[in-house]
């Protein structure tokens, strides 16, 4: 079981273990998704409720993904795995989507996967003239 704290340090161990539990779903041919990833980390305390409130609160590109929904890689596509932490670490303290400190988990994800271009969704977009 992972102890989950809204810090760097963990964050760090949260995108590791991500990437571990997608290589060890691929050797056993087993699908990458919100829930098999729950399960496998947190078993019995991986109730229904939980991972359906997991779930909820993962939105990307304004489509709310659901339990048997596969993960695309960390390495390749960053956004979904960034949101499935963040709703995972939301809900596992009891605090909201936003309390959730975005700037240490985008840095973890940099120390995780080095050789990655880093995410900042957080950026500021100039608007075209």
């Amino acid at each position: 079981m992972i102890e989950i704290e809204n810090n760097y340090e963990c964050f760090v161990v949260l995108w590791q273990q991500l990437e571990r539990t997608r290589q060890l779903f691929g050797m056993q041919y087993r699908r990458f998704c919100i829930r098999r990833v729950l399960l496998s980390w947190f078993g019995n305390e991986a109730t229904d409720d939980f991972i359906w409130e997991v779930c909820f609160n993962t939105v990307v590109d304004g489509r709310q993904l659901y339990g048997l929904d596969e993960i695309p890689a960390p390495s390749l596509h960053p956004r979904t795995s960034r949101e499935f932490l963040r709703a995972l670490v939301a809900v596992k303290l009891g605090i909201g989507l936003r309390k959730v400190d975005l700037h240490a988990l985008d840095r973890a994800y940099t120390e995780a996967f080095p050789h990655s271009t880093p995410i900042n969704v957080n950026k500021k977009k100039r608007e075209p003239p």
